[in-house]
């Protein structure tokens, strides 16, 4: 078999590194959320983590003009918007009832889902060298979870449910930049995100505190540029190659809760760990395969 050009690797690396950023951001992120929801419901949250998010970017607005916004592809910003403020919802419902490692797994549990929803929204081929190590992945998953210590309590399937609804978002974001610039489609998405987390935040208003502002401050910088970071990836490869990389993300979610509040991982934890980098390694080694054409509608 004939070895991918060498500038496909590169991208297909490039990707890989800028996933595994935006995997170590969004753990950032989740910290914050944690941190917030001592203080504050979780529609509150969700609004500031998308309204922080446009503040950041209308520095961009205002440099590009109206122009910037202009888009023939409405819809699938919308399809992507929707899913993934839903997303953000059941995720931060997670961060706030869950040990901080187990809401992000069961978040970045999503590429086991990237490929379905891949192949029946792009029509895209899953390569038959990914199951590998996507199955790898899965079994570093296992262990992480450590099956019958009650993972699956109500907020851990919300949590689960993130990952499908992340999943849609994620393979709309492949599918946009066809034709759309990143910060353009991170910008409506803190956009959307912003109007339909509104009222609910409204309803649940509580005034926070500065050391909260502080932190919600934060979470809004981590996930304006986990998002730009995570959103470059998918320009440079498709999501079933990259997404494997995600899984990096309960990792450095484990440092995290280690350091901020001192829940030594386990043995179980650690053996997880050490699989789902070597998951990591393989999918680096990796030769990609050309991108197929995606589809106009």
């Amino acid at each position: 078999m004939t070895s991918a050009p060498a500038s496909l690797r590169s991208d297909i690396r490039r990707g890989a590194l800028l996933m595994v950023a935006s995997a170590l951001l969004f753990a950032s992120m989740a910290t914050m959320v944690s941190l917030a929801a001592r203080e504050l419901p979780n529609a509150p949250i969700v609004f500031f983590r998308h309204f922080i998010m446009l503040v950041l970017l209308l520095p961009w607005l205002v440099r590009q003009g109206r122009r910037a916004l202009e888009t023939d592809d409405f819809a699938g910003h919308l399809v992507r918007g929707l899913a993934g403020v839903a997303a953000v919802a059941c995720f931060f419902y997670a961060i706030a009832r869950l040990p901080l490692a187990d809401a992000v797994l069961l978040n970045q549990s999503m590429p086991l889902f990237i490929p379905l929803v891949e192949r029946a929204w792009l029509g895209e081929r899953i390569p038959a060298r990914l199951w590998g190590v996507l199955g790898l992945g899965f079994a570093g998953l296992l262990l992480i979870l450590r099956p019958g210590s009650g993972v699956f309590q109500p907020a851990a399937l919300v949590g689960l449910a993130s990952a499908v609804l992340a999943s849609i978002a994620q393979v709309g974001i492949r599918r946009l930049t066809r034709s759309e610039p990143v910060t353009r489609i991170v910008f409506y998405f803190g956009l959307m995100g912003s109007v339909v987390s509104l009222p609910l935040a409204l309803l649940g208003w509580t005034p926070p505190s500065a050391e909260t502002w502080a932190i919600l401050l934060l979470m809004g910088v981590f996930a304006t540029v986990g998002q730009l970071t995570l959103t470059r990836a998918y320009v440079h490869a498709p999501a079933a190659r990259v997404g494997p990389f995600l899984y990096a993300g309960p990792v450095f979610a484990g440092l995290l809760d280690w350091l901020v509040w001192g829940r030594m991982p386990d043995a179980l934890f650690v053996a997880g760990a050490v699989v789902v980098i070597a998951a990591v390694t393989l999918a680096l080694q990796l030769r990609g395969a050309p991108r197929l054409p995606l589809p106009t509608a």
